[in-house]
């Protein structure tokens, strides 16, 4: 029996105390694994309810979130990850790569509009 344990993860009880939970991978003889067995579920119900399903309930799941925690939350959260990323990126790229990357957008919208420029007097000529 060959098993791979997975990262720790908290679940709520029937009385909302939390549990830390090890999740463990077992194959018997072949079998399949917990998560194995929990994508080829997924698939299934998407097979039979289709994706649109998944959407209905992230959307349901949302509400319910912005309901028990309000407008607010998402904007903690929102921070937080903007912080963290952009701290990532910044430590990874260094500093001077946001003003590569906004020098590379601004001489693309300047193509742009130069491309808009021509199709427009190219259509003109046409007309006339």
């Amino acid at each position: 029996m060959e098993k791979e344990s997975l990262p720790l993860f908290s679940s709520g009880t029937r009385n909302n105390k939390v549990k830390k939970t090890m999740i463990t991978e077992e194959r018997r003889g072949g079998g399949m694994s917990v998560r194995e067995a929990g994508q080829k579920g997924g698939e299934t119900v998407k097979l039979k309810y289709g994706a649109q399903f998944y959407e209905e309930i992230g959307r349901k799941g949302g509400l319910a979130t912005k309901l028990a925690h309000g407008h607010e939350f998402y904007e903690q959260i929102g921070k937080k990850g903007g912080k963290k990323g952009g701290e990532a990126t910044r430590d990874r790229y260094g500093p001077n790569f946001y003003e590569r990357i906004g020098q590379k957008g601004g001489q693309k919208v300047k193509q742009l509009i130069e491309e808009g420029k021509r199709a427009a007097s190219d259509r003109k000529q046409r007309a006339s």
